[in-house]
């Protein structure tokens, strides 16, 4: 069952390791290596808080000038795809010329481009530039680096599987995406998600997190042993809850 906008726009009120959090005890995949980046990715708009949205996909080759003859209508093909898919929408880029970074998708026109399509930001293994500009926009970019220049950049390949800082992303695959770094959700597990992150959150505030907080006048092994009573009370209520031992 896919979510709903309204509760998109809850899950956006949470960062990602809380949605992660929530997802680890509904999902069937592995939750220590699988959805999300294994590599370093940046944050370049951490002011903006996170992003949620369904994955449109698109792969570039910047230092390759042979694509812009292959396919002149790319751009007006491409645009059309985004326009098309079911927003809100987080484009998400493969750069086949990593490591190196020779030009950049983004910039001030494609990113006001993108936000007029229903698009909230991106997630690139490439490169970013007009940060500044981009952030007017009102649009969101993870990414490797900034970088000066455009080169050759055209869309080869669209709606089609990509993999970009580690994780393997399908069009339409529901993102979770901030500072931290970003999740994409298998459309299996889409439909239990918020419940999921709401009940492990609220499990840690009423347990670990509490008893944390409430040391005053408490001795050390006191408080040692309140910590340890709230982490078994923790699993306990996840255990009853996912059949799942928790985090602590």
């Amino acid at each position: 069952m896919r979510l709903r906008h309204a509760e998109l726009l809850e899950l956006k009120r949470l960062n990602t390791p809380t949605i992660y959090n929530g997802w680890e005890q509904i999902t069937k995949r592995d939750s220590a290596r699988e959805s999300f980046n294994l590599e370093v990715c940046r944050d370049f708009m951490p002011q903006m808080g996170p992003m949620v949205g369904h994955a449109v996909t698109v792969v570039i080759e910047p230092s390759n000038p042979e694509h812009v003859q292959t396919n002149r209508q790319a751009w007006s093909e491409y645009r059309r795809y985004v326009a098309a898919a079911q927003g809100p929408k987080i484009v998400v880029v493969q750069d086949l010329d990593k490591p190196v970074a020779f030009g950049s998708f983004w910039g001030e026109v494609n990113s006001n481009a993108h936000r007029v399509l229903g698009c909230v930001g991106t997630i690139t293994d490439g490169a970013i530039r007009d940060i500044d500009e981009m952030i007017n926009a009102g649009f969101k970019a993870i990414a490797r680096q900034l970088c000066v220049g455009h080169a050759h950049v055209i869309p080869i390949r669209w709606d089609c599987d990509v993999t970009v800082f580690g994780c393997r992303i399908q069009p339409g695959q529901l993102i979770h995406a901030d500072k931290h770094g970003f999740l994409a959700i298998p459309e299996c597990d889409e439909g239990r998600l918020l419940q999921a992150a709401r009940f492990m959150d609220s499990n840690e505030c009423q347990t670990l997190i509490a008893a944390a907080r409430n040391s005053q006048g408490k001795t050390t092994e006191e408080i040692l042993q309140a910590i340890d009573q709230a982490a078994r009370e923790f699993d306990q209520n996840t255990r009853e809850k996912y059949t799942r031992k928790g985090e602590w």
